[in-house]
């Protein structure tokens, strides 16, 4: 079988059990195919349609390809994710990062001088994706990533010396329990957010990822409150406080921070027009 023919039979598997639309089908399907061979370019791939697999190749693809088809993110099966421009390496111990959480980036870039020092920390960092984007857009910025799961940080320490962010350091901690007397300027999280009870757990990708970097008390806010309750004792003054949160919880998340004493609260929204950023500034 061709390469042509392999990719078309498995894009019309692809769509027809994950009900993907066909366009992102071919897609998954040929990032499997790349990843099978050893990372050829789509470019590649066309110009080499008719050519046929090796059997081993073709073992290993199909091996892949059932692993998708049983609803395995194809972000574990090929153990890389791209976002904020930046190749990341992820595995089943940390979170897949996702286009929404860039929103959370791009505010934190505007409170952070890009010539001067600042002091930035990033709570529950999993692969190091909010971080690193951070230390390589700002690197006059010292950033701090803490993560409860070791297994986390040693998936961040990974991209984060493969990528070059020197400005970056990375501590295993239970939230705030290991910063000691530290204070920042800028403080982000994309903590766990949804409710222990959510249906959509048990749905999609959720199934795959780990569960305490997910859910978070029957409300989904349980992190967030303990965060938005320690934050000011470890923010400068005039420091930020961003936190990214789900689709309808904007408004709690800001009476949250006000009740805090947090200012000039305001909310990032993402692509879709959705808030998916809340932030506010200790006074």
């Amino acid at each position: 079988m061709s390469i042509s023919a392999l990719l078309v039979q498995a894009s019309q598997q692809l769509s027809a059990e994950l009900a993907l639309p066909m366009n992102e089908a071919r897609i998954e399907s040929q990032a499997l195919l790349r990843h099978v061979l050893d990372g050829v370019s789509r470019a590649w791939i066309i110009l080499h349609q008719q050519q046929a697999l090796t059997h081993e190749q073709r073992g290993w693809f199909n091996e892949l390809l059932q692993r998708r088809l049983q609803g395995e993110p194809i972000a574990y099966i090929l153990s890389r994710r791209e976002f904020y421009g930046l190749d990341l390496a992820v595995t089943p111990d940390v979170l897949i990062p996702r286009a929404d959480t860039e929103t959370l980036v791009d505010a934190a870039l505007q409170h952070i001088p890009l010539h001067l020092p600042c002091a930035i920390l990033d709570l529950g960092t999993g692969s190091g994706a909010i971080a690193i984007s951070l230390a390589l857009h700002r690197p006059q910025s010292k950033v701090t990533a803490i993560d409860y799961s070791s297994a986390a940080i040693e998936v961040a320490r990974g991209n984060a010396e493969r990528l070059g962010a020197d400005n970056l350091q990375l501590l295993q901690s239970d939230w705030f329990g290991a910063l000691k007397s530290l204070t920042f300027d800028v403080m982000v999280s994309n903590p766990p957010y949804i409710a222990a009870a959510d249906p959509h757990l048990k749905l999609g990708d959720l199934r795959f990822e780990p569960l305490c970097a997910l859910a978070s008390g029957t409300d989904g806010l349980n992190d967030i409150r303990s965060i938005v309750a320690q934050a000011p004792a470890y923010l400068a003054t005039k420091g930020w406080l961003l936190l990214e949160h789900g689709y309808d919880q904007a408004p709690t998340v800001a009476n949250l921070l006000q009740a805090e004493g947090f200012e000039k609260i305001r909310h990032a929204t993402d692509l879709a027009g959705i808030q998916r950023v809340t932030l506010g500034q200790k006074p």
